[in-house]
């Protein structure tokens, strides 16, 4: 990892690499990127895409090196750098941008979406676009939305088909507050924890589950330790591709709207990779042997949150977006929301 001054400064190799990669020849700029996610992850290879666009209707003028594999450091580490204008863009979870914008909490509301498409269809319009353009006052434009998959509950001891069932279960989580107190209304022990110690964990007995989407839940062999794989799908909040304030204003308007553009265009090269990579990966947890379960009652979960959304959904703006979301769901699915 490499702290923000180094790479500001260009003092070590790789943040020498970061600077002089944005004006290796003349009237050219390389866009810097970074990712925690490994070369082959989908929002990687979206945002390549993206480059791959810029290159081709720039003629070259414009590209995007991405430096994944968390070569830049953890994303709170990244996302300061970004806001300072060391790196131009960004893919981050929305775990780091909550304690600096209150809105990007909306979309990690548990039980707000009823299905992927209904996701989608909210973050693609214009609720998606007021929660990107809140990230303007703490120097970052939102380009888009990536999918980061449907969350369930893994555990284990046996299916969840009701809140009871969680009772008395140390679940980890992310290092969130929406989380924990999530997990906690629902009766279990809510355990922060960095997702890299989760297997060992769950192999030691100091947590009995977790929750994560189908394609982590695989490749972080948590199957294993943990077979029996619930369908809550409590969440499903997306991924953010920003950009540096500073590296957007120094563009042209022209170049401004090929980079918006090149980004709305990444998003569905995105979700069909995202959407093999969950099929892929849960047939491949069936012929493992993981018990999957749907849960029939989801409104008995999604009850129980309504003191997590009265919480963390105060202000008049995020409770308009709420109901908008609310809306368009209205005739989908089978998910419940909070009443």
């Amino acid at each position: 990892m490499i702290s923000r001054r180094a790479v500001l400064s260009g003092t070590t190799g790789l943040g020498a690499a970061v600077l002089l990669s944005g004006c290796d020849r003349e009237g050219s700029r390389v866009l810097t990127s970074s990712d925690t996610h490994p070369s082959d992850y989908p929002t990687v290879q979206a945002v390549n895409e993206m480059g791959r666009l810029l290159e081709t209707r720039t003629g070259g003028r414009l590209r995007i090196h991405v430096y994944a594999g968390g070569q830049l450091g953890a994303e709170r580490d990244t996302l300061e750098i970004t806001t300072f204008g060391g790196l131009d863009m960004n893919r981050v979870n929305l775990a780091p941008l909550t304690a600096i914008e209150p809105m990007t909490v909306i979309p990690s509301l548990p039980f707000l979406f009823r299905s992927t498409a209904h996701m989608r269809q909210a973050l693609d319009g214009p609720v998606g676009q007021a929660i990107l353009d809140s990230l303007r006052p703490h120097g970052m434009v939102g380009l888009c939305f990536y999918d980061s998959g449907e969350r369930s509950f893994y555990n284990t001891k046996r299916p969840i088909q009701t809140p009871a069932d969680l009772k008395g279960l140390k679940i980890r989580v992310q290092n969130s507050d929406l989380f924990v107190t999530m997990v906690k209304a629902l009766g279990a022990d809510a355990t922060p924890m960095d997702v890299g110690e989760v297997y060992q964990a769950l192999v030691q007995g100091v947590i009995d589950g977790a929750e994560n989407n189908q394609p982590s839940y695989f490749t972080g062999r948590h199957f294993e330790a943990a077979p029996f794989y619930s369908l809550s799908r409590h969440v499903m909040a997306p991924e953010i591709l920003v950009m540096s304030m500073a590296r957007w204003e120094k563009l042209s308007p022209a170049d401004r709207d090929l980079v918006q553009q090149t980004a709305r265009e990444s998003v569905p090269f995105m979700r069909t990779l995202w959407d093999k990579r969950v099929e892929d990966a849960t047939a491949k947890l069936l012929a493992g042997g993981v018990k999957v379960n749907e849960i029939a009652d989801i409104a008995a979960f999604s009850d129980l949150m309504r003191p997590v959304w009265d919480r963390f959904v105060t202000s008049p703006e995020q409770k308009r977006l709420v109901a908008e979301i609310q809306a368009m769901g209205d005739s989908a699915g089978t998910q419940g929301v909070p009443g």
